[in-house]
């Protein structure tokens, strides 16, 4: 599946601009629908976060900090700075000639020429956002210490969507949601759009949740050893039986039937059917089971320009419709398949990027948005640059609590932590498997000198997750996240991974994989990097490899604990059918409830050791089933 960029490093995208001006903000979003019990959640309920000085965050700024609404004025009810009435819902009004210099002024202008200060009024933000997208763009400097307070939306955005290349500049400045207001996300990048963040903090952007019930055991069982080993049980549908009275009528029969595997993998089971009773079935059943139903959306509600839903495989007999791009002629009842991922309309809380936009963030916050679909910070659709940022103490309700990404993602010198993703990459996901849409391959994420920490999910890729994609984590410390099912700081099926560097240390899972878990068909390399003291319910501590390939280098598992009643492999365990190499690597210090406590080689698995590699020290055995290896 193709995404919508143009290079590996984040290139500008070649889709053309679309230029629209919006009169009218239009308010109403309905309300969340449904609450999960976990004690990230709460919206944007404040916690003891105490960010450091060289982040922009809501500590006391050097000045006095300026709290307005997008009523006008200050948030005392004055009409400082041009403010207009309550009831005034135009995003233009006053006199903005000047913002538009383009007359007389050459296209390559410096930036300073073309840069204009929004005062501390949140209409005014909307009105310059508007100019600049009529124009060529521009550079907007914020007010410093003013909390841009939002309480309109339209089409569910905070902000008009940008179409344009647009810079925000600000000190110890917040653009967020109010707290009484409809459910909305903060900003909106647009094919052509292209959107640069500087010195500012994005925060409380919420979006409404889909109407399903989704169990994440559910979603996984398919990719876990533990579930494909017990005993046959009907595979229950992600929806729940009441969804299909709540579900849009744009999508008639999803919601109720799982999706058939790809064309390609008819001959697997799907996720529909009951549940494989063989011991060694293998996780390519798990493959097929990615199968893609679409997306639960009404057409009004998309984030954007609305384009046509990917048709499910041809043995599926439900007609699946989405309304098509504006602009494209589609025959009646013709399937149209697009050739990048499309955002759902909840997707990306705080900020959305769609496929053909861009955006940089730079030397600034992510904080306390939630969102209903994906990406409760950021969801990238297309290509997108963290650097020198925070992102912490969001939530999303399928995946990426943080950042949700099929696009080109560079994270660099940032920090992702505290953030909750329901179902899958509590950190970040790159990726996503299905759930009522089609499974989403990952785009290109590469992580350097980063920070992944204490984040959360009740799935699998407690700090990070791919599915389907590329992931690189260079230099990058992923620590102390939780998964409850698998690979509680990485979890990858389909996908492939490339620790370099790296430590993944203090993490813990549910079942398999506490530091690390790679299923369904995946690639990894580990290079000098350290999986330590990481802990898992059932087997695989350090690092769980299953139906897949892992190779080691220069690197150690030392000091991981499989702690539940029949757990092995307290530093590795391979599962049948897969492969791990180790070269120049120590697997040392680790323990297992059952022998043995470094390396278990499933009967059908291979472990190769070269001479430089030692397993030793651990408990209650270092070895089964490894050639060359002193149990």
């Amino acid at each position: 599946m193709s995404n919508d960029v143009t290079s590996t490093d984040g290139g500008a995208s070649t889709a053309p601009p679309t230029r629209r001006r919006r009169a009218l903000w239009v308010a109403g979003v309905a309300g969340l629908t449904g609450v999960v019990g976990l004690a990230a959640l709460g919206g944007v309920a404040a916690r003891d976060d105490k960010p450091t000085s060289d982040r922009v965050s809501d500590t006391q700024p050097s000045t006095n900090r300026q709290n307005v609404s997008d009523a006008g004025g200050n948030a005392d009810g004055g009409k400082e700075n041009g403010g207009k009435e309550n009831g005034d819902d135009e995003w233009s009004g006053d006199d903005w000639r000047g913002f538009d210099d383009r007359a007389g002024k050459d296209d390559k202008r410096e930036e300073k020429d073309r840069t204009r200060q929004v005062p501390c009024d949140s209409d005014k933000l909307i009105q310059a956002i508007t100019f600049a997208n009529s124009g060529d763009g521009g550079v907007l400097e914020l007010a410093k210490g003013c909390t841009y307070s939002l309480t309109r939306n339209q089409d569910g955005n905070g902000l008009p969507v940008i179409t344009e290349p647009i810079t925000l500049k600000g000190e110890h400045t917040v653009i967020g949601r109010a707290a009484t207001a409809d459910y909305f996300r903060i900003l909106n990048v647009g094919p052509g759009g292209n959107l640069t963040l500087k010195g500012l903090s994005i925060r409380g952007g919420q979006t409404i949740q889909q109407p399903v019930t989704v169990e994440p055991a559910t979603v996984w069982g398919p990719y876990s050893a533990s579930v494909r080993t017990t005993t046959a049980t009907d595979a229950v549908a992600p929806v729940s039986a009441a969804a299909p009275t709540a579900a849009p009528a744009a999508k008639p029969a999803a919601a109720t039937k799982a999706a058939p595997p790809k064309a390609a993998k008819a001959a697997t089971p799907t996720a529909a059917k009951p549940a494989t009773t063989a011991a060694n079935a293998k996780p390519a059943t798990a493959k097929a089971a990615k199968a893609k139903p679409v997306t639960a959306t009404a057409a009004a509600a998309k984030p954007g320009a609305s384009k046509a839903a990917k048709p499910a495989a041809a043995a599926t007999t439900a007609a699946i419709t989405k309304a098509p791009t504006a602009g494209t002629s589609t025959a009646a009842g013709a399937a149209v398949v697009p050739l990048v991922e499309e955002p759902g309309f909840n997707d990306g809380a705080g900020v959305l990027v769609q496929p053909g936009g861009r955006a940089e963030i730079l030397d600034s916050e992510l904080l306390y948005n939630q969102s209903g679909g994906n990406g409760g910070g950021l969801a990238n659709f297309g290509s997108a640059r963290l650097s020198k940022s925070t992102v912490a103490h969001n939530t999303a309700f399928f995946y990426g609590g943080g950042i949700f990404n099929t696009g080109v993602l560079q994270v660099d010198e940032s920090k992702v932590t505290d953030n909750t993703g329901i179902v899958g990459g509590g950190g970040i996901a790159n990726g996503a498997a299905s759930i009522v849409t089609e499974s989403i391959d990952g785009g290109a994420v590469w992580v350097y000198k980063s920070e992944i920490t204490d984040n959360e999910t009740l799935g699998v890729g407690g700090g990070v997750l791919d599915v389907g994609g590329t992931t690189t984590l260079h230099d990058t410390k992923v620590t102390d996240n939780t998964a409850v099912l698998d690979g509680g700081g990485v979890g990858v099926a389909d996908g492939q991974l490339t620790l370099k560097r790296a430590t993944v240390a203090r993490n813990s899972a549910g079942r398999e994989g506490g530091g690390v878990a790679i299923v369904a068909d995946s690639t990894a390399t580990i290079e000098d990097t350290a999986i330590a003291d990481n802990t898992a319910g059932s087997s695989g501590a350090g690092l769980f490899n299953d139906e897949s390939r892992t190779t080691l280098r220069d690197s150690e598992v030392v000091g991981n604990r499989a702690v539940g009643p029949f757990a092995r492999g307290g530093g590795i365990l391979n599962a049948e059918g897969s492969e791990v190499r180790l070269y120049r690597t120590t697997v040392a210090h680790n323990f297992a409830t059952l022998e043995p406590g470094g390396i278990f080689n499933s009967i059908g698995g291979t472990v190769l050791l070269d001479d430089e590699s030692a397993v030793t020290a651990n408990r209650p055995t270092n070895c089964f089933n490894v050639r060359d290896c002193f149990a």
